[in-house]
């Protein structure tokens, strides 16, 4: 017996007094192993996978110290290296095409795809609570959504806009100046909008240029307030006379109202420190209202 043999099966024996040691450890004892399968089976199969690599382990490792490649080469090389064009190893074959098999009675049988998991069990009671929750809150009045507002806004959205809303020094919408600041309208004026899905659809761009455009998103900036322009005339048959978006069928441009807010948070929009991405699903139309409520506070 070689010296590699005797240093392979010292290694096997080591591996089953751990395992033994393990169980011992465990308090876990035959009668034990017995009575449940599960943990029989275990053990088992762990005994398996320690013969077996030793037995494979030694005839491969001695196999190659006395066998040479045979067979007929394949035409093609790679470097001068070629293969042979023998038939797969009946071991290695068997093997894949038992693996495949179990995998295939463990995802239909043994644990199927759509059985219990904890992840489906989390989403069931989030919509269970979610449910609950739209119930509970679905008459709050002013303050209790602004209080709700306020807590959201603080957790999902401070990050980018600022704890008081002011779009750290410019880097992102600020909410107390305003719903927009000139520059920012000149932009849509000059190169449409399309990110929120309005049933109006896309505002096309261009549709006022020089002192038209500039009228209007000085006016429109400025809160809407004094004498309207005369060029807002061609923002009114999607946006209305009082710029509040005709009922959610085009975007308000003159406040933050709930469609808005829920049209923002489901689409994501382009910022000036990138694209805010989309939050879709991660608030209850109740969540959204109060959001919508606490923002119109801020300016």
């Amino acid at each position: 017996m070689n010296a590699l043999m005797i240093k392979g099966i010292a290694f096997a024996v080591v591996l089953m007094l751990a395992t033994i040691y393990v169980l011992a450890s465990m308090n876990i004892t035959l009668q034990m192993l017995i009575d449940d399968p599960i943990k029989g089976l275990t053990v088992i199969g762990a005994g398996v996978i320690i013969i077996l690599s030793v037995v494979v382990s030694f005839k491969y490792i001695n196999q190659m110290k006395t066998d040479t490649a045979t067979g007929e080469l394949a035409d093609e090389n790679w470097d001068g290296i070629g293969e042979y064009k023998n038939e797969l190893p009946v071991g290695w074959a068997f093997s894949f095409l038992g693996t495949m098999i179990w995998a295939m009675w463990y995802w239909t049988v043994g644990y199927p795809v759509n059985s219990f998991s904890q992840i489906g069990q989390l989403n069931e009671e989030v919509l269970a609570y979610n449910s609950k929750f739209e119930e509970m809150h679905k008459n709050a009045d002013a303050a209790t959504l602004k209080e709700m507002g306020e807590s959201i806004f603080l957790v999902q959205c401070a990050p980018c806009h600022g704890e008081t809303g002011d779009g750290l020094s410019g880097k992102a919408q600020d909410f107390t100046a305003g719903r927009f600041s000139k520059e920012q309208v000149l932009d849509v004026i000059k190169n449409g909008s399309n990110q929120l899905g309005y049933q109006m659809g896309a505002m096309p761009g261009g549709m006022a240029s020089g002192t038209d455009a500039e009228a209007i998103a000085t006016w429109v900036a400025g809160g809407m307030k004094g004498e309207k322009p005369a060029t807002f005339a061609v923002c009114e048959s999607c946006h209305g006379p009082d710029g509040k978006g005709m009922n959610g069928m085009a975007a308000n441009i003159a406040e933050y109202d709930n469609t808005l807010v829920h049209n923002v948070l489901e689409h994501g929009k382009k910022g000036s420190i990138g694209r805010m991405p989309s939050f879709k699903g991660r608030l209850t139309p109740v969540q959204e209202k109060a959001l919508a409520s606490y923002l119109s506070t801020m300016k």
